[in-house]
């Protein structure tokens, strides 16, 4: 893809969080069979979610409420209790993926805004970051609840570069999964793709990027200006 093969050098990261800087599918199994417990539902797996995570929190209720067989008009219920568990659970099944605080280092060396920007509600997403160690690498930490639509739309990245003061066109995005990908995209930014993460479980190398990665500390830089 010309734009992507052609990025300009950055002047700022956006980094999703769950899928590209930590590996939360254990928090999202914990705190959804919680739920769907206290619903008298069944459990769901590690692939279901896998599968399923990445547009929202709301969406990942829905989609699982309709997967077990519970009736739509229990969302609201099972909305409250997610909430409530996620808050008591967050981070507790977690772990940064390999090359997570390497990378991270790597990127906050050049001196760049960086901002987190994630589907995951930005309150739960502050925790995480706090828990696991990362907040301080951040300027910003936006979440899906900050703004009018989620990932995939390209508003969220429009205006996190706004809030950094970059141009897109300079602006990284480094995501796990073709949400991301479509977001940057629509949004003029170059985007870089982790293959460890969710990505509906189809191949991350198949949607066009600047770079896919094995590890966040294999990221290629060119050499600063």
């Amino acid at each position: 893809m010309t734009q992507q093969q052609q990025a300009l050098p950055p002047q700022a990261f956006l980094v999703d969080l769950d899928g590209t800087l930590v590996d939360t599918l254990g928090d999202f199994v914990a705190v959804l069979n919680a739920v769907l417990a206290e619903l008298a539902l069944p459990a769901v797996g590690r692939d279901f979610v896998a599968h399923t995570v990445g547009r929202g929190s709301e969406h990942l209720i829905r989609s699982t409420l309709a997967a077990v067989g519970g009736a739509p008009a229990l969302y609201e219920q099972a909305w409250a209790r997610y909430q409530h568990h996620y808050e008591r659970l967050n981070g507790q099944h977690s772990d940064l993926f390999p090359g997570t605080l390497e990378g991270l280092e790597r990127l906050r060396a050049r001196g760049l805004p960086m901002a987190c920007l994630t589907n995951k509600p930005a309150a739960f997403a502050r925790e995480l970051l706090a828990r696991k160690g990362l907040a301080g690498y951040f300027d910003k930490v936006f979440g899906g609840d900050d703004f009018e639509r989620k990932k995939p739309d390209p508003l969220p990245l429009l205006k996190t570069c706004e809030a950094l003061g970059t141009p897109p066109a300079a602006s990284w995005m480094i995501g796990d999964s073709s949400n991301d990908a479509q977001a940057a995209h629509a949004a003029g930014c170059p985007v870089l793709l982790l293959r460890h993460g969710y990505n509906h479980g189809e191949p991350i190398d198949a949607v066009p990027a600047l770079q896919h990665l094995d590890r966040l500390d294999q990221i290629q830089l060119p050499d600063p200006a």
